[in-house]
């Protein structure tokens, strides 16, 4: 008989956030994959509670050599117990190869809901929760980056990211030039924790706020766009978009079409309001 693969979810601050059979896993897994072990120690002992199977790391780093050694596990009958240093294994963090591979070998697979940092941020920012869709971390390099958000610059539901605190000011900064320096936003910062703080308001004042420097973890709710009317959007609107996905690497006649087509008017309006603007700045 082949084992199961459990997902557990830890604490993303608050300890006495870990759910009651995060303990009862922890010490009766025959193997812990975990993404920091040293991490794993110190959850171990604020619980109160002894591992009995054998401790294995399982980072980005040897996720892919690791992945088949732990189904290796499974298949001879293992329970192998997979944790992350804060949430849910898999969202944005390894275990998403591990699970493909157990699926593959029809290897059960289960989890103990825990902590989530996604849905406690949508929770607190005040924007609306009845749809959203997560977007995890955004490229590193300005121009992936601010490609990345233009694919969802018209998306009607509500986003959620993931980002480091020293790219927080450049990430809020190209959110207000893509997403539009009115749009509604807030930052969490270190939820559960001693200092937790939730920031709201437009992106550009985000992104002052942030360029004075920001520490912790942080997850950025922004609210979806508008539902607008083809009146709604001026010439000055459009020629913004326009530059925004030329910028990204889009060629001007493929720029004008999609801002046309998003915007629900003919491509001409577009093309006068940009030939306009050049002509004003000439």
């Amino acid at each position: 008989m082949t084992g199961t693969l459990v997902l557990a979810g830890t604490p993303i601050g608050d300890v006495a956030d870990a759910p009651p059979r995060l303990a009862a896993e922890l010490t009766g897994a025959d193997v812990i994959a975990a993404e920091d072990t040293r991490r794993l120690r110190w959850l171990t002992q604020a619980l109160g509670v002894t591992p009995k199977g054998r401790v294995v790391s399982y980072f980005e780093g040897n996720e892919a050599a690791r992945t088949p050694e732990l189904v290796e596990e499974l298949v001879g009958g293992a329970r192998v117990l997979l944790v992350t240093d804060a949430g849910m294994p898999s969202v944005s963090d390894p275990g998403y190869r591990l699970v493909a591979a157990a699926v593959e070998q029809e290897i059960r697979v289960t989890a103990v809901p825990g902590p989530s940092a996604v849905l406690t941020a949508l929770a607190l920012s005040g924007l609306p929760v009845d749809r959203f869709c997560f977007e995890g971390f955004l490229p590193r390099k300005a121009g992936e980056r601010r490609s990345r958000l233009q694919e969802v610059a018209e998306e009607r539901r509500t986003l959620v990211y993931f980002e480091a605190p020293h790219r927080l000011d450049d990430t809020l900064a190209a959110m207000a030039e893509v997403f539009g320096a009115e749009r509604r936003a807030a930052v969490c910062r270190e939820l559960t924790k001693t200092y937790e703080e939730v920031r709201r308001g437009p992106l550009a004042e985000l992104a002052v706020w942030a360029a004075e420097g920001v520490r912790g973890e942080i997850t950025v709710v922004v609210e979806g766009a508008p539902e607008r009317g083809p009146e709604e959007l001026d010439a000055e609107e459009l020629v913004r978009r326009v530059r925004v996905r030329e910028e990204a690497g889009e060629r001007r006649k493929e720029a004008i079409a999609a801002v046309a087509v998003a915007a629900g008017i003919p491509k001409r309006v577009v093309f006068d309001a940009v030939v306009a603007a050049k002509r004003s700045a000439e």
